[in-house]
Order: structure tokens, then C-alpha cells, then sequence
């Protein structure tokens, strides 16, 4: 077989990120789709089979044979059936995805969770490569995190492993939009953070990426809420590493976008808390919002020989 290409999309409630993805993967065709879900579950459904579609016509026309499909979705994700069971952002409830994708474009196909494919590719080929147990935790405008050991994802008995942003941290805390309160969500999340400095400054509108710069100034409010988030995302990490001991913790989302501003004061704070564990290693992701991308492909290649 000639140049295998594996045609991967990443979906989100906002856009789409696709891609042509080689065996080794490096990228050879990329591009990026508005999502609109306002259209419904059935629209969206039939945008993603549309896109894939486009990206496998030009495989072929570039030279390349398309081997496989990836698809990732957020939301509750049944793996093995290839079903993207609920997602709040793009309105699916019991999707065949799967199996709609290989009677569309005629190829094998892999349906995903968007966080457990980003650790997939976080693991295999980015930040950690070469180790064995690796947490990733992608943490925007929600959290949650996917566990692969020996470069294998762990999507859980009912497809919803790694709802880490639900731990709940802060009893009587905020208010999560899954209705309990204090999760790690409503208190560490990119979204959470700006919520509350413009609770407290007074400022609508105020983001994450405000407070983060604000408080490396020397703004008081902005340490002072950038530090509760992150006294708060270090006692969901240390939850975490009671349950899974991994080698390494892989912090990745928008809000990683703050580097050493967030790597420092969450490693110190996560140290500081360790008593009879060992520390994981936390280090910040290093393929950006092309893992979702990646992952999806990496997914679709061990569903063809049954393993990584």
C-alpha cells in the first residue's frame, strides 16, 4: 500500500479540527471547519461525515491512500460500540458515529473522547513520550483529564473515565454545571477563574488570560484568585495520584497558554500536599490543540491492528 494516510477530525462545540494524519504521525494536510451546533445533532453529524468525506477525495488526489478514520467528540463516549452517547456542546445523544463514518467514506473507522485522544498523542508522541503511566488534564473551559498506560487510553466501563473536573474539592463551593457544587470545574477551570475575579473586581468580561497576566504584575485580587485556583486544581491532581500513582501529570487546555505562571505554583503546591505518595513529574503538554487531531488518528490505527 502506497503513502497511508489516516483522515482525523476533532470535534468541538466551536469548530472542527481536521487533518491528514501519516502512520508516523506528522500532519501532511490540515483545516479547520466551524462546528455550528446551534443546526442540531443531525446537521453536525452530517458536517463531519461531509468533512471527512472532502479530506479523503484529496488524500487520494495528493497520492496518498486513506487507511482509516479518527473521529473525536466530547461528552460521554462509548469506544467500543463507536456511539457518542451525550455531549452538552454538540447535542448528540446515542450517535452511531462510527458506523455512520465507514458506511459514508468506506473505511475502517475510530470514534473518541477529545480529552483521552489529546493523552493518547500527549503520551506517545508529546510531553509524555517514553514514559508508561501518564495523566493528561486539559484544562479550559472545562477540566478533565485521560489516563494511558503502556500507550494505552483507559476509557472506563461506560466511556466516561477521567471526569476529573468533577472531584469535588470545595464542599459548598461554586456551582457546577453538572449541579453538585465545589468540583474542580467550577473552581480551577479557565472559565471559573474568570467567573469569579469579575465577580469580585466588578469587571465583566474579565478572562483567564486577564487574571493570569494581572497577577504576574503584582495585581492583588488576580494572585490572590489565580492562587486559589491553584490551591484547588493541586488537591484535584492529588486525588488523582492517589487513584492512579502515574509517572507523570501532563497539563494541557488553554489555561497551560500561562507556562511557568501556572507549572510553578501548581508543582510547589502539589509537593506541598504529597505525604505517602510519590510526586508525579507535571510538565506542560507540548502539541498544542493538534493532539485532539493526532489522538484520533493514533485511535483509528490500533482499531486496524488491535493494539498501539
Amino acid at each position: 500500500m502506497n503513502d497511508p494516510i489516516v483522515v482525523a477530525l476533532d470535534v468541538g462545540g466551536t469548530g472542527m479540527k481536521c487533518a491528514l494524519v501519516r502512520p508516523d504521525g506528522t500532519v501532511a494536510h490540515e483545516e479547520r471547519h466551524p462546528t455550528r451546533a446551534e443546526r442540531g445533532p443531525e446537521a453536525v453529524t452530517e458536517t463531519i461525515l461531509a468533512v471527512a468525506g472532502g479530506l479523503a477525495a484529496r488524500a487520494r488526489a495528493d497520492g496518498f491512500t486513506p487507511v482509516a478514520t479518527g473521529i473525536a467528540v466530547p461528552g460521554v463516549v462509548d469506544e467500543r460500540n463507536g456511539v457518542a452517547v451525550w455531549s452538552a456542546n454538540v447535542g448528540f445523544r446515542d450517535v452511531p458515529l462510527k458506523e455512520l463514518a465507514e458506511q459514508r467514506l468506506d473505511l475502517p473507522a475510530a470514534l473518541g473522547h477529545d480529552v483521552r485522544v489529546g493523552a493518547l498523542a500527549e503520551a506517545r508522541l508529546g510531553a509524555g513520550r517514553g514514559r508508561q503511566h501518564v495523566l493528561f488534564v486539559a484544562i479550559g473551559t472545562g477540566i478533565a483529564g485521560g489516563l494511558v498506560i503502556d500507550g494505552r487510553g483507559y476509557p472506563g466501563a461506560h466511556g466516561a473515565a477521567g471526569e476529573l473536573g468533577h472531584v469535588v474539592v470545595r464542599p459548598g463551593g461554586a456551582t457546577c454545571g453538572c449541579g453538585l457544587r465545589g468540583c474542580l470545574e467550577a473552581e480551577a477551570s479557565a472559565k471559573s477563574i474568570g467567573r469569579r475575579y469579575a465577580e469580585l473586581s466588578g469587571e465583566p468580561g474579565a478572562t483567564a488570560f486577564d487574571v493570569a497576566t494581572r497577577a504576574a504584575r503584582g495585581d492583588e485580587l488576580a494572585r490572590r484568585v489565580w492562587q486559589d485556583a491553584v490551591e484547588a486544581l493541586a488537591d484535584g491532581l492529588l486525588t488523582a495520584q492517589a487513584l492512579y500513582d502515574v509517572g507523570v501529570v501532563v497539563l494541557g487546555g488553554g489555561l497551560a497558554e500561562a507556562r511557568d505562571d501556572l507549572l510553578l505554583p501548581v508543582r510547589a503546591a502539589v509537593a506541598g500536599r504529597v505525604t505517602f505518595h510519590r510526586s508525579p513529574e507535571i510538565v506542560r503538554a507540548e502539541l498544542g490543540d493538534t493532539a485532539g487531531c493526532l489522538g484520533s488518528a493514533l485511535l483509528a490505527l490500533d482499531s486496524l491492528k488491535g493494539s498501539p
